[in-house]
């Protein structure tokens, strides 16, 4: 029997969590564990500037690390850094202390490679893809009030504030979130919270067909707990929404948030409203790969489900040098389900923002990482590759209507429209809206030489008529 199990193409091995020890650093090599599990102590020493990186790191990153660093962060960033100690102590953490070894462990980390992007990651030909765009998914144009995209029939997201604990390089929303780069003038929410927050209400009192709001930003751990905890409840009181998804990578990237004695009581309290009125209550976090899946995130999940959350979920993005092979995937979902108590739900692929071309993976890629993953998993824990395509939504990765290979351009319907298509749609005749088929590129160094000459000759297309 051992040795059939041994010719699977996966050999699943229970693993224990491990938080790796930070005082390796030489820069935390007097930080104590009460310090390390501390919120407030992680916020103020979050790493924001390469000379803070260096005060952590001492002398095990090399000068060309922090000079290839700066090289992007001149030419291609399109987020500021923001590296909480927690998410930074999972990058390269069994490395060799030798200034040499470290660095190439570090450079080849996983968890570095989106959360610390450097210049030799990006794609040298194609750093961009042509069609990519700021506001990839077009969220800000389908703004009922500011902050609030009505994008599918029954459900819309809710973006409470424009700031996070941390910074993901990889970030789809690098149109509003976070502080301007060289590259990004970010746009701002003007509104002040409060009066967003009651305009948000106010729309979803006017508009009872919506049940189901994420709520989401940016970041929820950065807005203050008792406006967030007011703001859940008044949410819990219209009676049409019937499912609440909060979103937080805090709960992986910065968990001591989530286990403050005040979050975990006000989240009890939220909970327990929730419950009386059968709504479903969840959280939403994100991890990319199974090094960020520490003790301290499998105790913030517990924290949360103890408080009466119905469930934590990952949302993970598919990038290419990250997570893009089946065993990185399976390895990261038992180590979610089976150790931390997060059921994986969906990973997407990565969106089509610039400067990301060398993190997203072709839809061929996609489609047979879903098939490689299935089986190993409970059925309600296989996790779902999906395409967040602009005009259409969230598909899944086998769910295009036609794909052209050596172009790599898939296309794809929907059978909804958002609110904007239907108040620009009016009264004003036949809707062939769901009839249209909208294309979605595979990054162009992932296609055959012929399809890298076409893009080369004509860099904006359009190819062929949409088919």
């Amino acid at each position: 029997m051992e040795h059939h199990l041994n010719r699977q193409p996966y050999q699943y091995v229970r693993t224990a969590l491990v938080e790796p020890d930070w005082r390796r650093l030489p820069g935390w090599r007097q930080v104590t564990a009460a310090q390390w599990r501390d919120a407030q102590w992680q916020r103020a020493h979050c790493v924001k500037n390469i000379r803070q990186l260096r005060a952590v790191a001492g002398g095990l990153l090399t000068d060309r690390f922090y000079q290839e660093l700066a090289a992007d962060q001149a030419e291609f960033a399109t987020m500021s850094m923001l590296l909480p100690p927690q998410m930074l102590n999972t990058m390269a953490p069994d490395a060799r202390t030798g200034p040499e070894a470290f660095t190439e462990a570090f450079l080849a980390d996983p968890v570095r490679r989106y959360m610390l992007p450097v210049r030799s990651d990006r794609q040298p030909r194609w750093p961009s893809h042509p069609k990519a765009e700021r506001d990839s998914l077009h969220e800000a144009e389908m703004w009922v009030v500011e902050g609030l995209t009505h994008r599918y029939p029954t459900k819309v997201l809710a973006e409470l504030t424009s700031t996070c604990p941390q910074y993901c390089g990889h970030c789809t929303r690098m149109d509003l979130v976070g502080n301007s780069t060289p590259q990004v003038t970010k746009t701002r929410l003007v509104l002040r919270p409060a009066d967003r927050q009651e305009q948000i209400l106010d729309y979803l009192k006017r508009t009872p067909a919506v049940r189901d709001v994420v709520v989401s930003g940016g970041d929820l751990a950065n807005v203050p707990w008792p406006q967030l905890e007011s703001f859940l409840l008044q949410l819990l009181d219209l009676g049409s929404v019937r499912d609440i998804r909060l979103a937080s990578k805090a709960v992986v990237g910065l968990p001591q948030h989530w286990l403050q004695p005040k979050v975990v009581e006000g989240m009890g309290r939220v909970a327990a409203v929730a419950a009386r009125r059968a709504v479903n209550l969840a959280v939403h976090t994100h991890a990319n790969h199974v090094q960020s899946v520490t003790p301290l995130v499998a105790e913030a999940a517990r924290a949360l489900l103890d408080a009466g959350v119905r469930d934590v979920r990952n949302q993970g993005v598919l990038m290419r040098g990250v997570n893009a092979t089946p065993d990185d995937l399976l390895d990261l979902c038992f180590a979610l389900q089976g150790e931390a108590n997060i059921l994986p739900y969906y990973f997407y692929l990565c969106d089509m923002i610039p400067n990301a071309e060398h993190w997203r993976t072709s839809m061929h890629e996609a489609q047979q990482l879903q098939e490689a993953i299935m089986g190993y998993l409970p059925g309600y824990a296989t996790p779902r590759i999906v395409c967040d395509v602009p005009d259409v939504g969230k598909r899944w990765v086998h769910q295009a209507v036609a794909y052209d290979r050596e172009l790599g351009i898939s296309y794809w319907t929907k059978n909804y429209r958002t609110e904007l298509e239907v108040r620009q749609a009016g009264d004003s005749g036949p809707d062939t809206l769901l009839d249209r088929r909208h294309p979605y590129y595979d990054p162009l160094d992932t296609l055959p030489e012929a399809g890298q000459r076409r893009w080369s000759e004509r860099p904006g297309g359009p190819f062929p008529p949409t088919p």
